[in-house]
């Protein structure tokens, strides 16, 4: 069975809340939800991870190596335009990582616009709401495929 890790980063747990004209009013409750039953469908296993502290998302990615994860969704959120410590994480550990933006970064602020995160993931989908997630799924699992 595969393993994938679905990492999200700073106020991704506060979807619903914050800018719902922006990220919408599904929750992150739903969220988790979506992603349970799109493992359930692939028979896949898929853990979620949430926190607002860019040092946990590293022992996070670092813990996607220790225990063999397959593949890696990340949603670095605002760490995405500048934590070089979650880029080399990513480039350290060496999994297929896709990374997921709900909003369309490159329609907002300039300074979102630049992900340093990207070159080291094998794609990136921004701009699709919480779909995102699943399309970034359907991505590893596919990419997984194609590698056996």
């Amino acid at each position: 069975m595969k393993k994938l890790m679905v990492i999200n980063g700073p106020n991704i747990n506060f979807l619903g809340i914050r800018e719902a004209s922006i990220y919408g009013n599904n929750n992150f409750e739903y969220l988790k939800k979506i992603i349970e039953e799109k493992a359930q469908k692939e028979n896949i296993s898929i853990e979620c991870f949430q926190s607002n502290s860019e040092g946990a998302i590293v022992d996070r990615i670092q813990e996607c190596y220790h225990n063999k994860i397959d593949g890696i969704v990340i949603n670095p959120a605002a760490y995405t335009h500048y934590s070089i410590a979650i880029r080399d994480a990513l480039s350290a550990v060496n999994i297929p990582t896709i990374e997921v933006h709900i909003s369309n970064i490159h329609k907002r602020e300039e300074f979102r616009h630049k992900s340093v995160t990207a070159p080291v993931c094998v794609g990136q989908i921004a701009g699709l709401g919480l779909k995102g997630y699943i399309l970034a799924i359907d991505g590893i699992l596919g990419y997984l495929n194609e590698k056996e």
